[in-house]
């Protein structure tokens, strides 16, 4: 069988269109010339897309590119936020919602303070921040809390906000436990070694404790004169030697028995002072000093000189 040609194909008259039902046909845009009419039944020819370049990145370019992108995202936002527009907007939105809530009544009308001895009135102020009339809604509470006890006088601190006008503060000040004397200066200290402002009147017959650290330690010593209760009622000032071990001055600050204590185990010869003075009354004699810093043994000094109320007794009874 053999293939068909361009002369097998015969067109008839009837298979011609008339010349007034043949579409005119339009310049050819490559050459300008008329483009020849299309057969029955021949297809449209598409229209070519124009292709624009597709560019090929690697990956590590496009991480790149990424990674310069979020670059200037960050810079952008980093300026923006240290230009202090983005704050300035906020705090002058809250400004005018917490102002708005004062006008329709939730202001501070009350204040009112419990617990305050020795702590000044001035001080609870500033740490409240805020005046009458001002917001109530604006308090931070906990910031409120915070300052009141960053007040040395103060050791804990609670706030409260009543709706629609009261702040309640409730405060609990440190105790003072002992009298501290440091480079010629006296000052109150509570049981963790805390400074406790202000004037020392009213607490003359708490325990003297003296030097470098001596404030810090005083609740440990306490504690451990405690434990002897009938002889530390008799503890009139202690004195901290090289931050390290403790002299403590019985009867007098100044004339008393001086109890010299070692560095360690410091309370096993607090315990066998008191006994030796249950026993023999080591401390009624004319002893000046008392060494307890060897273990195995105890150094007397005498001649301690007359106290002034032995001074007197004597010449009550002609000596």
């Amino acid at each position: 069988m053999r293939r068909m040609s361009s002369s097998d194909i015969v067109i008839t008259a009837d298979d011609r269109l008339p010349p007034s039902s043949q579409p005119a046909r339009r310049p050819s845009a490559a050459t300008g010339r008329r483009a020849e009419p299309r057969a029955a039944g021949e297809a449209r020819p598409k229209k070519a897309k124009r292709k624009l370049p597709r560019l090929r990145l690697s990956a590590l370019q496009k991480m790149a590119a990424g990674g310069v992108a979020m670059t200037a995202l960050v810079v952008g936002g980093a300026v923006l936020w240290h230009s202090g527009v983005i704050q300035r907007t906020a705090q002058s939105a809250v400004a005018s919602v917490l102002n708005a809530t004062a006008r329709a009544g939730f202001r501070i009308e009350e204040v009112t303070i419990t617990g305050r001895g020795r702590t000044a009135l001035e001080d609870v102020a500033a740490a409240l921040g805020a005046p009458h009339g001002s917001p109530i809604l604006g308090v931070d509470i906990e910031r409120v809390r915070d300052r009141l006890e960053a007040i040395p006088s103060v050791k804990v601190a609670a706030v409260e906000r009543h709706l629609p006008g009261s702040i309640h503060l409730a405060i609990v000040e440190r105790q003072p436990v002992a009298i501290w004397q440091n480079n010629g200066e006296h000052v109150l200290v509570d049981a963790e070694g805390h400074q406790i402002p202000g004037a020392i009147a009213g607490f003359e017959e708490l325990p003297l404790v003296v030097g470098d650290g001596a404030g810090i330690r005083a609740e440990e010593l306490l504690t451990m004169l405690s434990s002897e209760p009938q002889l530390a009622t008799r503890v009139k000032a202690a004195v901290r030697v090289g931050n390290r071990r403790w002299n403590l001055m019985l009867d007098n600050a100044v004339h008393g028995v001086e109890v010299r204590l070692p560095e360690d185990q410091a309370e096993a010869a607090w315990h066998r002072l008191a006994q030796l003075e249950r026993e023999k009354g080591v401390t009624n004699r004319q002893v000046s000093m008392i060494d307890l810093r060897t273990p195995d043994r105890m150094v007397l000094k005498t001649e301690r000189p007359a106290s002034p109320a032995e001074l007197a007794k004597r010449k009550d009874n002609g000596a």
